[in-house]
């Protein structure tokens, strides 16, 4: 394939950030990146913003000073923008733009926000202009995005982390919310093959695509959610995907090329994903920021791969595709909304508020009376959902115990 170019590609920008001069840093970081080349400014510019969890946690979502950086940038030098937000069956969006105060920056600036996920916005179909690796075999009916994101620029904002599927999360998997449905869990047993597609459709439909990441706070292990966050003052930023996703991994500590996801985009044109090919501007030299990261899995990951690659692969559709997929839902929300945050989450978050950019993270939207964080104890609704889940999987057992109780009493 011939490699596809563009403005901006196999160029990444990084800079030292401090929390006295991130906003400031933020402008420098996208100037760095030669944002106004990537972004056409006669098109309307998207602001992909992410949640990773309706609770705040270090390095899990996109930060406000991510967003206001950036807003306060792209607005200064004329840019129309709308911020974008999705949903999942995991995370609550309204609750996550409150906690993570993404909707205090976004009403601050007068950014709109739409919701994909709301009936009012509309969802067409997709026609690939070359074909997939994996998109129509798993959506056969057809592929289907949301029509706002057509046509204009977008602007993801990651943030530097691990993911229990995809090694490390950035730039590319933040499309993931923005481009599938509520059925984007299908795709996980081929998730590195989807993130390419997704790359493909982004750079047919998009005039101009850009990414800056956060990486004042960085998570590794388990992520998105259950991770040790280390504090790292850099922030990065490239109209290439595939080269910030490549540089994100290299400064976490992974061969970037043994990623799957960034090495088949590599091979396909679509980005630089070989650090020794990208051009670094600014000053952090992210070969010398090996951080020696891991990635995890979690006890619901753990059990979410053996569906999708182990024992239960013959099970993959009706454990999640059938009528009982819910519980794999509720197992994950169990997880971690009742158990891990209350009993090892919160302390790490109390600890992250006392460092700098913990400290910043709580003045935040003090004008606005959101001083502080949201430290949520153990989540009601999810242990009433638990119990209702549990009881309902009661009565189903007892009634498969009677029906063969019943037939062996017939015998006899």
């Amino acid at each position: 394939m011939v490699a596809k170019n563009y403005p901006g590609r196999g160029k990444v920008a990084i800079v030292r950030a401090s929390p006295e001069t991130v906003l400031d840093d933020y402008t420098r970081l996208l100037e760095l990146a030669d944002y106004r080349a990537a972004l056409p400014v006669k098109h309307k510019t998207l602001l992909k913003i992410n949640i990773s969890w309706q609770t705040w946690y270090p390095a899990c979502s996109t930060t406000p000073w991510q967003l206001e950086g950036v807003t306060r940038a792209l607005q200064g030098a004329g840019y129309d923008l709308v911020g974008v937000h999705n949903d999942t069956v995991v995370v609550d969006t309204a609750d996550g733009e409150a906690n993570n105060k993404q909707r205090y920056v976004t009403d601050k600036y007068g950014v709109p926000c739409v919701y994909i996920y709301k009936p009012e916005a509309k969802w067409v179909r997709y026609e690939p202009k070359q074909p997939f690796l994996v998109l129509d075999g798993i959506y056969p009916e057809g592929v289907y995005i949301p029509e706002v994101l057509i046509g204009n620029n977008i602007v993801q904002l990651p943030t530097i982390k691990t993911h229990v599927f995809t090694t490390i999360t950035g730039a590319m998997k933040n499309a993931f919310g923005g481009l599938l449905g509520r059925k984007r869990h299908w795709t996980h047993a081929q998730i590195h093959e989807t993130l390419v597609d997704l790359l493909t459709i982004q750079q047919d439909i998009h005039p101009g695509l850009f990414a800056v990441m956060d990486g004042t706070f960085a998570g590794d292990g388990p992520g998105p959610r259950a991770m040790h966050w280390h504090e790292k003052n850099v922030i990065l930023a490239s109209a290439d995907q595939v080269a910030i996703d490549a540089t994100s991994a290299l400064m976490q500590g992974f061969d970037p090329l043994s990623i799957p996801f960034i090495r088949i985009a590599h091979e396909l044109g679509l980005g630089v994903g070989d650090p020794r090919q990208i051009e670094f501007v600014g000053d952090v030299d992210p070969w010398e920021e090996r951080w020696n990261f891991i990635q995890e899995d979690t006890f619901a990951s753990q059990g979410q791969k053996l569906i999708y690659h182990g024992a239960l692969k013959p099970f993959e559709n009706l454990l999640l595709r059938g009528p009982i997929v819910p519980w794999s839902y509720f197992a994950s929300n169990f997880y971690h909304n009742v158990y891990w945050y209350p009993v090892v989450g919160r302390k790490r978050v109390e600890a992250a508020l006392k460092t700098p950019w913990g400290q910043l993270f709580s003045r935040y939207g003090a004008d606005a009376g959101l001083e502080g964080a949201v430290l949520p104890t153990v989540e009601t609704k999810t242990v009433l959902e638990g119990a209702a889940f549990l009881g309902g999987a009661a009565l189903a057992l007892g009634g498969v115990a009677a029906l063969v109780s019943g037939r062996r009493k017939k015998r006899g």
